[in-house]
């Protein structure tokens, strides 16, 4: 029998086909996460840059309520998302009557929270690569499985055997584990490649956000020491990053 897939398809019983259908499905939905994921990382990337060109000027200057003017103009920053976001929580809470907490420690913890959303929304939709990867192949072998019950079925029913009478319907079963094989192993590397993108964003937003807790204790006279020591931690990656030519700071 030749390899022809469309004379295989034509041949291929219904369930077959359902899950040769769900394995397009399954190809689709991953391509579709990751150009969306790639889109974003870029359009993210360049955000950031052009706004902590602005940011760290501003800072210096103590330009808080500008500073939040210009994060809530770049939407498309994660960068101002999370920044923007503790400058606003400071202004509310320094212009408020004090409780227990400063303002400091009340727009760290609020910090924290921004930084969890920004993961979230960093990550979104990768589930999907993953859940694509590890299942495809076993949706492949169910129809491959169905596939040879229904061969030796037949077989069963007609009374004659041999391997020819049995070699189109494994032929056809088997190409559905090809099929589901051929999906989950790009879907694999996108989602690694995916991965890698999200962790080196989330290490230089966690890098800003500690440098602008540094600076609004420094604003605000707050000593922490232990607050510091994690500071200098992040001094030092810091550091080794921009020897490999990579600044991470937001200005």
């Amino acid at each position: 029998m030749n390899f022809n897939l469309l004379e295989i398809y034509q041949h291929m019983g219904f369930f077959a086909r359902c899950i040769a259908y769900t394995l397009v499905l399954f190809a689709l939905s991953s391509l579709i996460v990751f150009f969306e994921r790639l889109i974003f990382f870029f359009r993210s990337k360049a955000a950031d840059r052009k706004f902590a060109a602005r940011a760290g000027k501003l800072l210096e200057a103590q330009q808080h309520e500008q500073f939040v003017t210009e994060a809530t103009a770049a939407r498309a920053s994660s960068l101002a998302k999370l920044l923007g976001g503790g400058v606003k929580t400071y202004l509310s809470k320094k212009s408020a009557p004090q409780g227990k907490l400063g303002a400091v420690e009340l727009t760290r913890r609020e910090m924290d929270r921004l930084y969890e959303r920004v993961t979230a929304d960093v990550r979104r939709g990768m589930s999907v690569l993953a859940s694509v990867g590890s299942v495809a192949p076993f949706v492949g072998l169910l129809g491959t499985v169905v596939g040879i019950i229904e061969s030796f079925a037949g077989i069963a029913k007609t009374g004659s055997g041999g391997l020819g009478a049995v070699s189109a319907g494994i032929s056809e079963a088997l190409v559905v584990t090809a099929l589901g094989l051929l999906v989950a192993i790009p879907a694999v590397l996108m989602f690694n490649l995916l991965s890698t993108r999200a962790d080196a964003l989330l290490l230089s937003l966690d890098l800003a956000r500690k440098e602008f807790m540094d600076h609004l204790e420094d604003v605000h006279g707050v000593s922490a020491p232990a607050v510091r020591g994690e500071g200098a931690v992040a001094l030092d990656v810091e550091r080794a990053t921009r020897k490999e030519g990579v600044d991470v700071r937001p200005a």
